[in-house]
């Protein structure tokens, strides 16, 4: 089988159609049975700055952005900046009748792009569309499937239109079909396997929710977290889910709750920012034992940041975020398709302990987008949790916060026909009443909801291990950073340097006996998009051994598997 690892950048302003042309492109790869992950990186405003949409091809899984770029389609001159990721094979397409590229020993592809458009039915803004047939052209890609993608995307009533579209890709196409030496560039022209699925991390998210039977949603807009909230409203008749876009962050918590309590699976999501107008609400989950599910999509801070991009900077904030003392999970999805079950089983969590579950993504996550087989939703069980129509005809006095051994007090929804329920933000006595008894109650109370963190301690599941089982030198990631980190073990263990991957989704609370490796390796690194090695400390804090050797990043961009690499050899070196 031809054996393809081919990444195309299309580069320009926002509003010039970018992250239609990468779509459409890596659709119509995942359509041919490729592997394609996709990611991009836009500035906060609605047009103009320079951003790009990325899209990795290959034979074999991926789950990360690569250093070099094969094709770089070049739509305006800040492009340039492009230049010094591409290699001898690379080629470039740009429109010299709008900016002069930049010398470089790439092949330059002189595409007059606007103009190409023009003359086939269409005007210059489509000349994204000449630009995309120009890609598949020199691929020697089969333009059918693209005309397909077209017509699907623009449906039924705007075929004149999908027509044009097509015309024009066409146009685009035929002028750049061997262009270029075909060693330059693998040749695409068979499928390689069974189409595949292409999804994004938070339509993941939104799809694990309704797989869970989600059925309510509160968020006020928050990049990067808001395409979760946007999926969900375009299933709401479908999936009879209710989206409600909240006046702020401080009422999407509180209307969650409400719901929460009544009896719906109900989620809130935002980012950093937004999280901290949430942290009473949060409190007030954990004060009342309400489950609900909290999609934190973090993006660099502090205060506005860097609101585009990516960063792991809000794990300890999360974690302990909210005044007082009580449980909550925290989960940090590894990959796109994780998303989908870890999000599914925040619900069965939440329920099982009456706790906030928070789901920590990122922008990273939310943003880009690979192929999968398939989602399973047979996967996915719906665990309620709940006391029975029989249980509930034999309680004589019922109290929502019974204190129980396990901290876990049997839950009945408010409205049922066989007991009153009730709960109370000040402390309150075992039905849920309020108390000032600070010799018995009070005590009692505080011990019986940190008493889950027991229960928690046990569904943390173990990292992942990932490379060989005796190796004595190991990274040690979480999160979004498992792709990067995934490809660099591979990478370096295809250079003798036996090294394994351990891999952390669940990040709160950490199991001591998930550290036992700790004490069989040699060498030990944390790799983490943020400047002070937060997970590093919380594994100190956990089971006193400090690990000094850390890789941080934290320009807002995530991690490549070859500046990993890099990093790990410098600090392998440095310890001798």
């Amino acid at each position: 089988m031809l054996k393809v690892d081919l990444t195309i950048k299309i580069a320009g302003e926002a509003g010039q159609g970018l992250q239609t042309m990468g779509q459409l492109l890596s659709r119509a790869f995942a359509h041919q049975g490729f592997f394609v992950f996709s990611n991009q990186v836009i500035q906060s405003r609605i047009r103009g700055g320079h951003n790009w949409f990325q899209v990795r091809v290959c034979s074999e899984r991926v789950l990360a952005p690569a250093s070099t770029t094969d094709i770089l389609v070049a739509l305006d001159k800040e492009s340039s900046c492009h230049l010094k990721e591409l290699t001898k094979n690379s080629i470039i397409i740009f429109d010299s009748s709008l900016f002069k590229m930049a010398d470089s020993f790439a092949i330059g592809l002189d595409i007059p792009l606007g103009r190409i458009a023009s003359e086939n039915g269409g005007n210059r803004i489509m000349s994204n569309t000449v630009a995309v047939g120009a890609i598949l052209g020199l691929l020697e890609f089969d333009m059918d499937v693209l005309s397909g993608l077209i017509k699907e995307s623009f449906g039924e009533k705007d075929m004149q239109v999908a027509d044009v579209n097509i015309k024009i890709a066409r146009a685009g196409y035929d002028l750049a079909y061997r262009k270029v030496p075909c060693n330059r560039l693998p040749q695409i022209k068979e499928k390689t396997g069974q189409p595949k699925m292409f999804v994004g991390g938070s339509e993941s998210v939104a799809l694990g929710a309704l797989a869970a039977g989600c059925q309510f949603i509160s968020a006020y807009p928050m990049s990067p977290s808001t395409g979760i909230m946007t999926y969900l409203a375009s299933k709401q008749d479908k999936c009879h889910v209710v989206v409600e876009q909240s006046e702020d962050e401080i009422a999407s918590i509180n209307i969650a709750l409400g719901a929460a309590f009544a009896g719906v699976r109900a989620m809130t999501a935002s980012a950093g920012g937004g999280f901290a107008l949430m942290v009473e609400g949060l409190s007030l989950a954990g004060m009342t034992e309400t489950p609900v599910v909290i999609v934190v999509a973090q993006r660099p801070a502090p205060a506005t940041g860097l609101p585009t991009r990516t960063a792991q900077e809000d794990l300890e904030f999360v974690i302990h975020a909210g005044h007082g003392e009580f449980p909550r999970l925290v989960v940090a999805p590894a990959t796109i398709e994780d998303a989908f079950y870890e999000t599914a089983r925040a619900f069965n969590i939440a329920e099982k302990y009456r706790i906030p579950v928070l789901i920590l993504s990122d922008q990273f996550i939310a943003d880009s987008a690979v192929t999968i087989d398939d989602l399973d939703f047979n996967k996915v069980n719906i665990e309620r949790s709940l006391m029975s129509e029989e249980e509930l005809k034999t309680v004589k006095d019922y109290k929502s916060c019974l204190i129980t051994r396990s901290g876990v007090s049997p839950r009945a929804l408010p409205g049922n026909p066989y007991c009153f329920v009730t709960a109370d933000s000040d402390e309150h006595d075992e039905t849920g009443r309020i108390t000032e008894d600070v010799d018995f109650m009070r005590p009692e109370m505080v011990k019986k909801r940190n008493r889950k963190n027991l229960g928690l301690l046990k569904e943390a599941r173990p990292p992942k291990w990932y490379g060989p089982r005796d190796a004595k030198n190991v990274l040690i990631g979480w999160g979004s950073t498992f792709g990067p980190l995934r490809e660099a073990i591979d990478l370096l263990n295809a250079e003798k340097e036996k090294t394994a991957l351990v891999h952390f989704t669940d990040v709160w609370p950490l199991n001591e006996k998930h550290f036992g490796f700790l004490k069989k390796v040699k060498f030990a690194a944390v790799a983490e998009n943020n400047f002070t090695a937060q997970f590093a400390r919380l594994i100190t804090r956990t089971t006193g051994i400090v690990i000094k050797n850390t890789i941080n990043k934290f320009n807002g961009l995530p991690f490549e598997a070859t500046e990993i690499i890099k990093a790990y050899k410098g600090l392998r070196r440095k310890n001798g």
